[in-house]
């Protein structure tokens, strides 16, 4: 039995709030369980130098913990004047997920910089933040094209994540904290809506994994990405 009750490839519950920030040029809030992550899209009539007169856009990401985001309060990375390996490691996974699925040269020479902050961590932030920052990223997009800025819809497909792991012997999908922090085997799979993989992410807690185990987890993250595109195609009813 897993701590929550849910069967082993049973998702928490997910929601996803597109336009949450008044501000931003798209923005969702999503929640997977008790993990709560604010994303948003600003966009930027500039490119990194490296894209000057390239014709080419760019997306790019950002990852944040408040510091009550977790039982014991954790200092701000910007008082200690440097971020930490992990944060720097998920906000270029962000990045590069979403830059997968993106036409950037329809894109033109802008940016767009995804925020991810994360409010209440229960385990999956990145997966979580992920999730919605396709929401987001779509939403800026739209605003775009009502604005005449692109003509087409740059993304090609559906980007979600969702993390898989053993726990106590079972293959289970999207671990909490109280199972992320003593499974066995834990991954982080990105996959596109057509079930493409974009990346994994596995490592072996205690013993190492078999190759059937890696397709179970595989299989049980294809189903769980494929509820959380159904659910981003319903947030913006698409």
């Amino acid at each position: 039995m897993r701590p929550s009750g849910r069967k082993a490839d049973q998702m928490r519950a997910v929601s996803l709030e597109p336009g949450f920030a008044k501000f931003a040029e798209g923005s969702c809030f999503v929640r997977f369980g008790d993990t709560h992550v604010l994303v948003t899209a600003s966009l930027e009539t500039s490119v990194p130098p490296f894209l000057k007169n390239s014709g080419k856009g760019w997306v790019t990401a950002e990852y944040g913990m408040l510091p009550r985001a977790t039982g014991e309060r954790t200092r701000r990375e910007a008082a200690q004047g440097k971020q930490s390996g992990r944060t720097q490691e998920i906000q270029r996974l962000i990045g590069r997920s979403l830059r997968s699925v993106t036409d950037l040269a329809a894109l033109g020479e802008r940016s767009i910089t995804i925020d991810c902050d994360v409010i209440q961590a229960d385990g999956g932030t990145r997966t979580a933040a992920i999730t919605g920052a396709w929401v987001a990223l779509r939403q800026c997009f739209s605003r775009m094209q009502k604005l005449g800025m692109i003509s087409a819809n740059p993304l090609r497909d559906h980007v979600a994540a969702v993390s898989c792991g053993v726990f106590e012997g079972l293959p289970v999908l999207d671990l909490d904290y109280a199972e992320d922090s003593t499974a066995h085997t834990d991954a982080n799979f990105v996959l596109t809506g057509s079930g493409k993989i974009i990346e994994i992410q596995g490592t072996a807690e205690t013993d190492p994994f078999t190759d059937e185990t890696l397709l179970e987890l595989l299989r049980l993250a294809k189903k769980g990405v494929g509820e959380l595109v159904a659910l981003q195609a319903a947030a913006l009813k698409t």
